[in-house]
């Protein structure tokens, strides 16, 4: 049913032995490809007997699908578990989100990123197209009554990057031309074409979301694995081995209602 593909050239880094790493793209609301991903990952990592999986997620889990709400409740599920470690990356939309809870008057524009499903998987009405300050500040103070508070805690606490054996984790990119440790977590979280277009080599091979396409992405530069999970119900992985990288898909088929 899947399948792993083993994209060429080589990526020019390497995981240190005995780990195994598996980068999980943007989730946005799609709880039932996050599951069935997540399913596929931990068969996938029998086969690696003297490594305990380790899974990336890259941000992006709120906003556009329809269950954000599950898909926080899920992630908070795994970082508990002892058999796996995960690391989870913070998007542009968990950023919005936040942004939304210190500040009601971002509503109109965490509105147009996707918000309003977020909203409504938490039980929460929109408002409507000529809501004033104070609806805002209304959706606002019930949204924040029906966040859990693990959610909160959650969402508070995601990095903007991780690193490990010559890759650089993130949500959108780096800014190039500068060293990893000075860039800005703006950058690390919402850059687009100034990464994307640029050609100059880059400090580690970077992992990345944000910018969705039809295929990932792999080259000696980055890795991009958002392939649009909600518009196009195709959610995508990287296993990274010591210096193999192989990419694979689920698809709405593979979700078990």
């Amino acid at each position: 049913m899947f399948a792993w593909l083993k994209p060429k050239p080589n990526v020019s880094a390497q995981i240190p032995d005995g780990q195994l790493i598996y980068a999980i793209g943007d989730l946005h609301g799609m709880f039932g490809l996050a599951k069935a991903m997540v399913t596929h990952l931990l068969e996938d990592a029998r086969q690696f007997s003297d490594a305990k999986p380790h899974l990336v997620f890259l941000g992006d889990y709120v906003d556009k699908g329809d269950q954000s709400n599950a898909v926080i409740s899920l992630l908070i599920e795994l970082r508990e578990r002892s058999d796996i470690t995960t690391t989870f990356i913070k998007g542009n939309h968990e950023d919005a989100l936040l942004t939304f809870l210190d500040n009601a008057q971002f509503g109109p524009q965490w509105l147009a990123y996707g918000g309003g499903p977020t909203l409504q998987s938490y039980g929460i009405s929109l408002p409507g197209n000529r809501a004033t300050v104070e609806h805002w500040e209304e959706v606002a103070e019930k949204f924040k009554a029906a966040l859990p508070p693990d959610h909160v805690a959650f969402l508070q606490s995601l990095p903007t990057s991780w690193a490990l054996g010559g890759y650089f984790f993130v949500h959108a990119g780096i800014r190039p031309g500068r060293s990893l440790e000075n860039q800005e977590d703006a950058d690390l979280m919402w850059i687009r074409r100034q990464f994307l277009d640029d050609r100059r080599k880059l400090p580690a091979v970077i992992v990345h979301g944000h910018s969705p396409d039809l295929e990932a992405y792999c080259d000696h530069r980055r890795i991009g694995i958002d392939t649009g999970a909600y518009a196009t119900g195709k959610l995508t992985a990287a296993r990274l081995f010591g210096p193999d990288v192989a990419l694979m898909s689920v698809t709405r088929e593979n979700v078990v209602p």
